[in-house]
């Protein structure tokens, strides 16, 4: 993370170096000036009898100048890490949001997205509390320590001795208590992802809840991760908290340690030891004491935020390094045929399970192929397969011949469209959703997409028509709506290859009736590929191909596989055979 940091602000973290450097020796200064103050101004001002106090206040003036210009290097390098910390979570954020785009589907599959979530916020947000004030903490501590420890053994050797080990005692205090906050740290973080995950499910699906009646069964349920955050986040932080007190205690009797020691040395009869040790001696290593103690002190101020910054820092860092979707392919397409062939194709998610086997389709530019069966039967999966969702185990898929391993992943998926089962629309106006499809396409030509699959007409019925402002996935819409947009967004595009995953299931009989007139214009002279469950819908396809737990079974047109009377037609007459 320091790393990451330094990479990017090198000249702002020099200068908050320097201006830390000149902030600690600024207080140094001030701490080794009571010595000066008492054995060379107050103790003989006492034994005069006409005290002149003229050069006192030249010296106090001096001082107080060094104090401002301290202080204003103290000003000027938090101001810098503000500026650091708020740009550090700019380009964190930046980064992780591209590695997203990078990533394969398989990873969100992996992970919910309340915990993708999670980093982008909480953990995050946990790393900018600690740059903008552990960081130069650290390096004023540093600095701190090295030339208090210093001075101090110019000023005495045996109070440095009693310093050291008061020190020691408070480091291997807070290591102790912080290795074992750190691991409740890490639960606090998962625990808050989970909490995280569960609202954004019960926002998402509240229709599912309150039509079943589940409420006191998720109110149940979140209480109970509710509760392990809870006691995560209170054993995380009863440790880390009692690290400070425990600290100021150590501290406070070092002081008192240090003025016994140091008084009973001044005291006594050896030369050796009494020599260096005047009265302003010992004040000023006492306060020096102070500002040696005083970085582990800040230190276990800041243990929370340390620990919950290093957890989230491990969960940033891990989604950075998270395995990009990998593209091998160096092939464009430059005027695609939309020609589709499997040859033996076999895949499996995981290799304990395998879902698809030898799997082989032909077709030709501008065919219909339906692909039908039972749920599970593998026909989303294949789908998923020609887009290169996820990467097959054996055979080869080609696109005009060409395998798509061997095509670049962004030409491969600008030759073709795809309209899911599930719906998604983003935040902006409804035209700018159709646009989606093709981000250069003219507003003439994303009315014409509309026109064609019969969306025009509830679109210009909308209070602002296609400027009408969408938000929450068009929340504002009916389902068969959405998909309409959905569709439209496919047809924009006017690739030569379409994919159609359950695209109407959503649709009633009536608009059903209406899309599939613009279907049927989209569908001309393109390669369509189509899922569907209610088998009048592909009836009219040139090929149809049935599906049975990841195997072809059969396949020919409507007609043809009627005549078999085989699962096909189990399937659309409904009688066992």
């Amino acid at each position: 993370m320091f790393g990451f940091v330094f990479h990017h602000y090198k000249w702002a973290i020099v200068v908050v170096l320097a201006c830390v450097l000149i902030s600690s020796l600024t207080s140094l200064v001030s701490s080794l000036f009571i010595k000066t103050l008492i054995d060379d101004y107050i103790v003989p001002l006492t034994k005069m009898d006409n005290p002149e106090y003229a050069s006192l206040a030249r010296t106090l003036f001096i001082l107080a100048f060094i104090l401002f210009f301290g202080t204003i290097c103290s000003f000027t390098y938090n101001r810098l890490m503000i500026h650091i910390s708020q740009g550090t979570m700019l380009r964190l954020r930046q980064q992780l949001f591209k590695k997203m785009q990078r990533l394969p589907i398989s990873y969100f599959d992996q992970h919910s997205h309340g915990d993708i979530m999670s980093v982008y916020t909480n953990d995050i947000d946990s790393l900018r509390q600690m740059i903008s004030t552990a960081m130069a903490q650290v390096f004023s501590s540093v600095i701190t320590i090295v030339a208090t420890f210093t001075s101090m053994i110019v000023l005495s050797i045996p109070l440095t001795l009693v310093s050291i080990v008061m020190a020691m005692v408070m480091v291997i205090t807070t290591t102790k208590l912080s290795k074992r906050s750190r691991r409740f740290f890490r639960v606090q973080q998962q625990s808050l992802a989970r909490v995280n995950g569960y609202i954004e499910e019960m926002m998402t699906g509240q229709k599912i809840v309150k039509v079943f009646c589940h409420e006191q069964q998720a109110i149940q349920d979140f209480e109970t991760i509710n509760e392990q955050l809870r006691s995560s986040a209170y054993n995380a932080n009863r440790i880390a908290n009692i690290v400070m007190p425990v600290n100021g205690g150590l501290g406070n009797f070092g002081f008192v340690l240090i003025a016994t020691i140091g008084a009973a040395i001044a005291l006594s009869d050896f030369s050796l030891l009494t020599s260096h040790l005047t009265l302003g001696t010992i004040v000023a290593f006492l306060q020096l004491n102070k500002s040696f103690i005083q970085p582990i002190s800040h230190i276990s101020q800041q243990i929370n935020s340390v620990l919950n910054a290093t957890v989230g820092a491990e969960r940033i860092f891990d989604l950075q390094d998270a395995e990009a979707e990998v593209d091998e392919g160096t092939h464009l397409l430059t005027n695609p045929q939309g020609d589709v062939d499997f040859k033996e194709v076999d895949f499996c998610y995981t290799p304990e399970k395998q879902v698809l086997f030898d799997i082989d389709i032909n077709t030709n530019p501008g065919q219909k192929i339906a692909f039908v069966g039972g749920t599970g039967a593998g026909k989303t999966t294949i789908i998923n397969l020609i887009n290169r969702f996820y990467e097959i185990q054996g055979g080869h898929i080609l696109y005009d011949g060409i395998p798509i391993t061997d095509i670049q992943k962004e030409s491969l998926r600008k030759g073709m469209s795809i309209v899911l089962q599930e719906t998604h629309l983003f935040t902006g106006t409804v035209i700018d959703n159709i646009r989606y499809g093709k981000l250069d396409a003219t507003d003439e030509e994303c009315v014409k997409a509309a026109q064609m699959v019969g969306a025009d007409d509830f679109i210009r019925r909308l209070s602002d028509g296609y400027l009408t402002m969408l938000k929450g996935d068009g929340g504002n819409l009916s389902q068969g709506e959405r998909q309409l947009l959905a569709i439209a967004r496919a047809a924009v595009a006017n690739p030569p290859v379409l994919i159609l995953d359950e695209a109407t299931s959503s649709i009633d009989t009536h608009t059903e009736q209406l899309v599939q007139r613009g279907m049927d214009k989209i569908m001309q002279g393109r390669t369509t590929f189509v899922i569907a469950h209610r088998l009048s819908t592909v009836r009219h396809a040139d090929q149809i191909i049935v599906l049975d737990q990841g195997h072809i079974i059969e396949k020919g047109t409507h007609e043809e596989l009627l005549a078999l009377k085989g699962k096909y037609y189990q399937l659309y007459t409904g009688n066992q055979i």
